[in-house]
């Protein structure tokens, strides 16, 4: 046998040896960072993504945001408020066995996290008491009507009282106490870097497809995609918008896509009636009072941002422009709503009205790995309000210290973003302008402290409202009551783009969580 020969039985040997091994592993880099493996700390994305890898919730959202079966197989409305029925024989990763304890104590976690940027409790303020019927059977008592109740307890991970008890967030982000029911346990995690994941071979749902992954944090653009280019990787989420045709016209790749319900949008500073950390006058100096409280001054930023070129330029059409929190042909979308357009003269119009015919300066901050192109957002802005007089600097910093600063209201104008998880956007709208009031549940990630009772009166009916049509009509007119207030200044949603090795199927989710379960072989 020549050494050609010889050579090509070798391959043909190493192929075949590797093949299957291949076949159950995967490799794939997400662009968001995780923060913490204790999925009650902080009601962000990338935690929730993962949270849904290794826990279960009582309920599921499909890549449509369609309520089903999770922990509970069945859930149904009761007199004073909903009854779940668990499904037997559940085992979290350590052995121990799902019960209805499970849930009351899970529950009773979610206000008492210490630390947490971003409490869980919008998802649960409407609970009033737990019952336990039996050791599989719940109820979830309330005050009122709930109808979105079991929306939202499909956002909520469940523990294990045994295991759980008195574990700390630092238990979770050891390793320690990261034990879920979900469908991949957890081998190991290096902040800041990935998680090497093992599939949960007892999951009582579809059986993943990959037996082994490795869930890579690779936060840089470029290198994300040089990553998949190289075989490094064979999946990546957030692909750049510079980089879609490119990978597009590649043979060896394919993309898929997905309009999101995330909203990316400016907060400002609301808590502080005097000065504000980030606005001086034109000379640098502080001012004696907080311009943004001023809805003039909001009003005129709004007016001064191009959001279609926004769209076109800085997101390459990887977005939808938006005045609002909805998009159109969503629940809660109101029509009445357009996109604000450019009007630089009525800008400095306004700003002269509110006392600032000369305009002021600002910093804007924002993160500059979390949403697709962030940090040309706010740049983008900046050269925006800089033309109708608002003379603005740009901060930008990695999403974990930017978070916890905005979370601190240690800024005076900053880009955040909300993302729907359930397909309505009460929980957001109370979640992110509620008036904050830990008792209540509201204004869980109100980052700018923005207060409106008009606004909360109008939430609080729709949340008690069971009509489909009638909660519409109150989500569009708490909608209109902040957008003409200008609290925030919504900018687009985005789409969602993914990219990955040719032989993968994926079904891109609204929700934009990038997860295994959802990736396997055509």
């Amino acid at each position: 046998m020549n050494a050609i020969a010889r050579a090509a039985l070798l391959g043909c040997a190493a192929l075949l040896a590797c093949g299957p091994a291949r076949a159950q592993s995967l490799s794939m880099a997400v662009g968001a960072p995780v923060t913490s493996i204790d999925p009650h700390f902080h009601n962000v994305g990338p935690n929730n993504t993962v949270a849904s890898i290794l826990f279960d919730s009582l309920l599921r959202m499909d890549e449509r945001s369609r309520i089903g079966p999770g922990l509970a197989e069945s859930w149904k409305p009761v007199e004073d408020g909903w009854e779940f029925k668990l499904r037997p024989g559940v085992r979290f990763h350590n052995g121990a066995e799902l019960t209805a304890d499970d849930v009351a104590f899970t529950l009773a976690r979610l206000p008492d996290v210490p630390n947490s940027p971003g409490l869980f409790t919008a998802y649960t303020r409407q609970i009033q008491a737990v019952e336990i019927i039996g050791p599989l059977t719940l109820r979830l008592r309330t005050a009122g009507p709930a109808p979105l109740l079991p929306a939202d307890v499909s956002q909520v991970a469940i523990l294990n009282r045994a295991t759980h008890a008195g574990a700390t967030t630092e238990d979770f982000n050891s390793g320690r106490a990261a034990i879920g029911t979900g469908p991949y346990r957890l081998v190991s995690w290096r902040s800041g870097e990935r998680l090497e994941l093992e599939r949960n071979e007892q999951h009582w749902g579809p059986r993943p497809h990959w037996q082994r992954v490795d869930y890579r944090l690779i936060l840089n653009d470029a290198s994300r995609v040089a990553a998949l280019l190289a075989g490094d990787v064979e999946f990546i989420d957030q692909v750049p918008t510079g980089d879609i045709a490119r990978l597009r016209r590649d043979q060896r790749l394919k993309l898929t896509e997905a309009a999101s319900l995330r909203l990316v949008y400016l907060a400002f500073d609301h808590l502080r009636d005097t000065a504000t950390p980030f606005a001086t006058d034109n000379d640098g100096k502080p001012l004696a009072r907080n311009p943004l409280k001023d809805r003039r001054v909001r009003q005129a930023l709004s007016l001064a941002i191009d959001r279609k070129a926004i769209v076109e330029r800085v997101m390459e059409g990887v977005a939808i422009p938006t005045g609002q929190f909805m998009p159109p042909g969503a629940f809660g979308y109101n029509p009445d709503i357009p996109v604000p357009a450019v009007d630089l003269e009525s800008a400095r119009r306004l700003l002269a009205e509110a006392g600032f015919p000369q305009g002021f300066r600002v910093t804007l901050h924002g993160p500059n790995d979390r949403y697709l192109n962030d940090s040309r957002i706010i740049q983008a802005v900046a050269q925006m309000w800089s033309r109708a007089g608002v003379r603005t600097a740009v901060e930008a910093a990695p999403y974990a210290p930017f978070i916890s600063r905005a979370s601190r209201q240690e800024f005076s104008a900053f880009l955040v973003s909300w993302g729907s998880s359930t397909g309505e956007p009460l929980t957001g709208l109370r979640a992110t302008m509620g008036s904050y009031d830990r008792s209540r549940s509201l204004g869980a990630v109100n980052r700018s402290r923005y207060s409106n009772p008009a606004y909360d009166e109008v939430l609080q009916q729709a949340s008690v409202t069971i009509e489909d049509a009638a909660r519409d009509r109150l989500l569009q007119q708490a909608t209109q009551l902040v957008m003409e207030d200008a609290a925030i200044l919504p900018l687009h949603f985005q789409v969602n783009v993914w990219a990955m090795r040719r032989g993968l199927r994926h079904a891109g989710r609204v929700d934009e969580r990038t997860r295994p379960q959802d990736i396997s072989l055509e």
